[in-house]
């Protein structure tokens, strides 16, 4: 129970915590807060920082992880790591999965890795690699990269033609349906593709979308093996696109490197034949990381 103790000016002091006099304790003595030490935040880390480590175990770790297992590298209380995880999550620098429990970098937090690439000091800035895919394909080029259960444009290349498919950088797009969405999930770790697999929602957006498990995760080993996907009208009727990669020296996906075309201007067997240049912009890409 509470009661009131004196300290050594005889004044009363707060409320302290009594556990009884089993605990062998003299009265007015405070005990129990050995107990409270994991609430305790003594870290001389500033906040700021602690931010930037948990984003960086994270990135070290390549994989989802939990707030418990992000914690175990840096040893912070309890409350304060999952207030932190939390905060970051909600900002939008990291992206909660599907699990519900686990981590992955956040859309934010992409965007900055790409900006950091283009506004570096490297030699090939992330847009001028699409524009000189552009100028090799004639078609609308962009560069996309995966959030949770989604895939979002970051960047692109838009052709001039009239009859053209436009879309916002910043938009949110299903992976299941369309080329990079494939690429990505295809070159993802085996235990996120299955959870996804599992989870996710399927929708059908033409007859041709791959709607069922099964025959999805038939797909993304094909994408795995020949390294690229193909969209052949699959998330709009009327469009194809292919895409490509870019990996890391671990083999992660940094982003997908991507180009689509109206059926009217570009068949998918003549789309085909501009997978060298995807490939070399996907490696021109990687090289700025």
């Amino acid at each position: 129970m509470l009661r009131r103790g004196k300290g050594t000016s005889g004044l009363a002091r707060p409320w302290r915590l009594d556990l009884g006099p089993s605990c062998g304790k003299k009265d007015g003595e405070v005990i129990g807060f050995q107990a409270m030490q994991e609430f305790q935040d003594n870290s001389p880390v500033p906040p700021s920082l602690r931010n930037l480590q948990i984003l960086e175990v994270l990135a070290r770790e390549a994989r989802p992880m939990t707030a418990t297992e992000i914690n175990a590298a840096l040893g912070l209380p309890k409350p304060t790591i999952h207030r932190l995880v939390a905060h970051l999550e909600q900002e939008g620098y990291l992206s909660r999965q599907l699990d519900g429990r686990s981590y992955l970098p956040g859309l934010k937090l992409r965007q900055m890795m790409l900006g950091v690439m283009h506004a570096g000091q490297y030699d090939l800035p992330r847009h001028d690699v699409l524009v000189r895919l552009f100028a090799a394909v004639g078609e609308t080029c962009s560069i996309s990269i995966p959030e949770g259960d989604t895939l979002v444009y970051v960047d692109r290349v838009e052709t001039t033609w009239p009859l053209r498919l436009v879309i916002r950088l910043g938009t949110r797009i299903p992976l299941h349906a369309t080329a990079a969405g494939k690429v990505c999930l295809a070159f993802m770790n085996p235990q996120s593709v299955e959870h996804f697999l599992r989870h996710a929602r399927l929708q059908p957006h033409t007859p041709n979308t791959f709607a069922s498990a099964e025959s999805l995760r038939e797909e993304l080993a094909r994408v795995r093996e020949q390294g690229h996907a193909v969209d052949d009208q699959e998330f709009i009727p009327g469009m194809v696109g292919i895409s490509v990669p870019a990996l890391d020296a671990r083999g992660r996906v940094l982003a997908a490197v991507t180009f689509h075309a109206p059926v009217q201007r570009m068949s998918l067997e003549t789309a085909m034949t501009h997978l060298p240049a995807l490939q070399r912009a996907a490696r021109e890409l990687a090289a700025l990381a």
